[in-house]
């Protein structure tokens, strides 16, 4: 493109002819790095509902937002209900829910680091005095049975070395008709060894199991599925974003954790966004409680 742009007419721009030719030889190109389906910029975050993105930080994190009100909606939370949020990262999404729902919520993750992320949060939160965090294990909840009105866990299940015994616990921990809400990573297709290898050790979890055998775990847990939702697309474009974001900030992560730690993820990034474009579905369940 730079060489049809070097013949432009100096101070008064390209002649329309000029500009026919860069789309004439380079329009594949600009498929390639823009998209197929139109010529023009995308609308990644709804115009006027924040700040604009003018970066792919600004993409993910406004992606991650825009997921954080989706799932708010899904669970829908009533003013007197009270939540757990099961692996609650650094509490986003948590005090997110409260202040829009009313309702209460608890969230609990294993990271000492998170759990400080969440407090620091929670202070400039309105609502503060509905919102508690905790540091426990989602295989073996402190709770009494019965506790909470719903839950939901955004991407924590995952993790879990024994996903059969996290679902038990959010089952034993909700009240009779309680609502849980998850997000699950599920394989699809035969898989390089490389990508699982790279998948387990940067998502440090076990492999992804096939979508029917989380159904059957899901059942004998004792919940009933009311709603399946495919969120695959959301989960291969993120694998794609965090390549090259990666890539784009490659040097701040190696002054950050060193050159043996960067050096290492250099040889798993790919093969991950390699399998998470290929080799793995994300699904949305909401479940009920009987009772």
């Amino acid at each position: 493109m730079a060489a049809t742009a070097s013949g432009a007419g100096t101070g008064s721009g390209p002649t329309p002819d000029q500009v026919g030719e860069m789309y004439d030889e380079f329009g594949d190109m600009l498929a390639m790095l823009l998209g197929g389906t139109a010529v023009h910029i995308g609308m990644y975050v709804p115009h006027g509902d924040r700040p604009p993105v003018t970066s792919l930080v600004g993409l993910a994190d406004a992606g991650q937002d825009q997921q954080t009100e989706f799932l708010i909606d899904s669970i829908d939370l009533k003013p007197d209900a009270h939540l757990l949020d099961i692996g609650c990262g650094t509490g986003g999404p948590a005090i997110r829910l409260a202040e829009r729902s009313g309702g209460r919520v608890t969230g609990i993750t294993v990271s000492r680091g998170q759990l400080a992320h969440c407090e620091e949060r929670l202070r400039a939160s309105p609502a503060a005095e509905r919102v508690e965090f905790a540091r426990a294990n989602a295989m073996q909840l402190d709770y009494a049975d019965a506790s909470f009105d719903a839950a939901w866990s955004i991407d924590c299940i995952p993790h879990l070395s024994d996903r059969p015994a996290g679902l038990r616990e959010a089952h034993r921990v909700l009240r009779p008709g309680g609502r849980f809400l998850m997000t699950e990573f599920a394989l699809r297709g035969v898989p390089e060894e490389a990508g699982v290898a790279a998948y387990t050790e940067l998502w440090t979890c076990p492999p992804p199991r096939p979508f029917a055998q989380l159904l059957a775990e899901v059942e004998e847990a004792g919940f009933r599925v009311t709603k399946v939702q495919s969120m695959t697309s959301n989960a291969v474009l993120s694998g794609e974003l965090m390549n090259a974001l990666y890539q784009e900030r490659r040097e701040e992560i190696e002054e950050r954790y060193g050159k043996e730690v960067t050096a290492r993820t250099d040889a798993l990034i790919r093969p991950f966004r390699d399998f998470c474009r290929d080799n793995v579905d994300y699904y949305l369940l909401l479940l009920r409680k009987e009772g």
